[in-house]
């Protein structure tokens, strides 16, 4: 099954006390580039997406992200006993002071000593974070199969287009073929006359140097193993789409091959319905190579 790089999926879950969102996005990539953000004190998370991403897909740049939440209510307060301790002994000092100059303070109240800064200390309870890894982990098994869903529709469709750009290419190139023969004909009539033309001025002329001449012309103009590639390709090509999995390097290797003999074809044209046909095959090869760009 052909599989495209690009996806998005995500997902809110819940256990008390906490509750979470994932977000899970893929672009394309050379090769498999996982970026995980999730909090480092749940042990073994990161671990355990990368395995399951890593079973999940085989290139791209994936990008995971969980944004965790607790509820309130699991915080308690505990007094500083040294910080209170501190207070005390300086509110002491300051009210001594007071009456020896003859100064009335009003008496200290405890709802203002808890105010200060450092007397209470706002603790949470300890967690289970291997209860709580375990659970989002299974929990991330709903945003890998969205995921991978979306990349199989993409797929699908970018298989429907791969297809039909290659019905295209098979009948260009049968078309070069058919035009290659007719240019072979005028060719050789061509050079017939441009033959004549020299053995009628030119006196003592190597008829063995000028039939090599002519035969190095003739394969140079020879466009019969490019079109015998091409073929090649285009079945190499559905080969690989029916194989499915991540073909996309060996498609991408395939297609430079399939440019690199639609450009041969042109420079060897000599013709001009012959060029607007290879012009043809650049523009459609170059249309699929875009496509699969985005497989896996």
């Amino acid at each position: 099954m052909i599989k495209s790089m690009t996806g998005f999926a995500s997902q809110n879950g819940t256990s008390v006390p906490f509750s979470w969102a994932w977000e899970l996005r893929a672009v394309n990539g050379k090769g498999l580039d996982l970026r995980i953000r999730v909090p480092d004190w749940i042990e073994g998370l990161e671990a355990g997406l990368r395995k399951r991403l890593s079973a999940t897909a085989k290139r791209g740049n994936i990008t995971c992200n969980l944004r965790l939440t607790r509820e309130e209510g699991g915080a308690t307060f505990e007094v500083n006993e040294a910080q209170l301790q501190s207070v005390l002994d300086a509110l002491h000092r300051i009210e001594k002071r007071a009456m020896d100059v003859g100064v009335s303070l009003a008496p200290s109240k405890a709802s203002d000593i808890v105010t200060m800064r450092g007397i209470l200390e706002q603790t949470e309870e300890e967690e289970d974070s291997a209860a709580l890894c375990k659970a989002l982990l299974a929990d991330f098994e709903r945003v890998c199969a969205d995921f991978d869903a979306m990349r199989v529709a993409e797929g699908q469709a970018l298989l429907a287009m791969m297809q039909g750009q290659l019905i295209e290419i098979e009948g260009l190139t049968a078309q070069a073929q058919e035009q290659a023969q007719e240019r072979t004909g005028q060719m050789q009539e061509t050079l017939k006359r441009s033959l004549g033309r020299v053995l009628d001025n030119v006196d003592g002329v190597d008829e063995a140097r000028l039939m090599q001449e002519l035969a190095l012309i003739a394969v140079k103009t020879d466009i019969t193993e490019e079109l015998d590639r091409l073929g090649a390709h285009v079945g190499a090509a559905r080969t690989l789409l029916a194989e499915g999995g991540a073909v996309g390097r060996k498609l991408d290797f395939l297609m430079q091959e399939f440019n690199r003999e639609a450009n041969t074809l042109c420079s060897k044209a000599q013709m001009k319905e012959l060029t607007v046909t290879g012009l043809a095959l650049k523009a459609v090869i170059d249309q699929m190579r875009e496509q699969v760009q985005n497989v896996e």
